[in-house]
């Protein structure tokens, strides 16, 4: 009875982790599927868009840094409320439409409440709810839920959008819907959740010692660091899918309706695609998410290099949504297990926070300025020139994936034979 109970409990987490890693970033990352709609009703420019998402990003990177001693100190039941409350409350002041400024602040909260308190803790939940061999099926099917609750939510609040008048109003409503969503997960992630080992033991002191222990083991584990890089080559890529949706606007014509329709498709919909076909082969046919991931790198730099090369000029628009779609696809089967080789590399679980917020840090730190080279480039090379520089420059960031990828599976499998040959002796 205690097992079932014990089961139970498990996959109650996990749903409610699906939920909330599907719900988080709706908020902060709103321009997956409105990026037309901030720049109609939020008066954004390209350059403002690229420079909300570059400062918020260092705001992420250095919360990720803080993360690696918060996430194995404070029980996850508290982070979770606080971040989550916090986060639709932020959404709610967004949805006055304020200054530039005031914008710029309340993105900033989001990269705090979501990056640096919730993910962090989202990606130790997962790890340690998982056995050794499931990491790249748990982790998989973390993006699947996610992809599925991404687009319904996504759909629901482009409903609102529209049966609003798709004008500002309907922009404001969609923005309340995120921002209610938010503080009810909130809610119930205190409830649902239990509380960390660490969150048990008696003293605060002894609590302090335990989390900057942690940070220093991983800080000297050069395993973590390979891991932390190769998640950082895959976001670079990322970073850049997001401009599929206005370059199929403005170079094809695509109406802003049917641009949302495909930025939910593109940015959250083929999570529910990437996210088991990524953890399915990594753990079922290559053996290894980042043996897998390094395959993955080779077949995306080709697609990209042709993408740029295509007649855009007289090519059906169909034909050219099909081969983003495909192109953001094998992304997204990339980033689905990107955190999977950490238990390839044998971190310890007691380390588990620390290990995934400094993989973070690294791994997200394109999100400080990838928006911001992106946006420059679009606004200083108008029409189709801006759009190929920026799919080039995903293309490059693809070859060199490649190369650390092609590290990081050396390493593994030098680490594995030593321990056979450690066993052998």
């Amino acid at each position: 009875m205690e097992k079932n109970n014990s089961s139970k409990q498990k996959w109650l987490s996990y749903i409610v982790l699906l939920l909330t890693g599907g719900t988080m970033y709706k908020l902060y990352f709103m321009d997956g599927a409105f990026y037309v709609q901030m720049q109609q009703y939020l008066g954004l420019s390209h350059t403002q868009i690229g420079l909300i998402y570059s400062i918020s990003g260092w705001i992420s990177t250095f919360g990720f840094l803080a993360a690696i001693y918060i996430t194995d100190r404070f029980s996850k039941r508290k982070m979770f409320l606080f971040a989550l409350i916090g986060n639709g409350l932020a959404g709610c002041m967004l949805a006055t439409f304020p200054g530039f400024p005031v914008m710029l602040v309340l993105f900033c909260s989001f990269a705090i409440f979501t990056d640096m308190l919730c993910w962090p803790t989202l990606l130790k939940t997962i790890r340690l709810l998982g056995k050794s061999g499931e990491q790249g099926r748990m982790f998989g099917f973390l993006e699947t839920g996610r992809g599925i609750v991404d687009t319904v939510v996504n759909f629901a609040a482009l409903a609102i959008f529209i049966a609003l008048g798709s004008n500002a109003l309907g922009f404001k409503g969609s923005i309340l819907f995120f921002s209610a969503i938010s503080i009810v997960l909130g809610i119930v992630s205190y409830y649902v959740m239990e509380d960390d080992e660490i969150a048990k033991v008696g003293s605060a002191n002894e609590r302090n010692k335990i989390a900057l222990a942690g940070m220093k083991e991983v800080f000297k584990s050069k395993e973590i660091w390979l891991v932390a890089f190769n998640v950082f080559a895959v976001y670079s890529v990322y970073c850049g899918i997001k401009y599929f949706v206005p370059f199929l606007n403005n170079i094809y014509g695509l109406p802003v309706a049917l641009a949302s329709v495909y930025g939910i498709v593109n940015q959250y919909g083929l999570k529910m695609v990437g996210g088991p076909i990524g953890g399915f082969i990594s753990d079922k046919v290559t053996h290894s998410a980042a043996k897998f991931i390094n395959i993955m790198f080779v077949i995306t730099a080709i697609a990209l290099g042709v993408f740029v090369f295509l007649p855009h000029e007289s090519m059906n628009i169909f034909v050219t949504m099909a081969i983003a779609l495909t192109i953001s696809a094998f992304i997204f089967c990339m980033r689905a297990v990107f955190f999977a080789p950490m238990d390839e590399v044998r971190v310890p679980r007691e380390i588990t926070g620390a290990a995934m917020s400094l993989g973070s840090f690294i791994g997200y730190l394109p999100g400080a300025f990838m928006g911001i080279i992106y946006g420059t480039q679009l606004d200083a090379h108008p029409g189709i020139a801006g759009y190929k520089i920026v799919f080039s420059i995903m293309m490059g960031i693809a070859v060199a994936g490649i190369v650390i990828s092609s590290v990081v599976v050396k390493y593994i499998k030098r680490d594995k034979q030593s321990a056979e040959e450690n066993i052998g002796a």
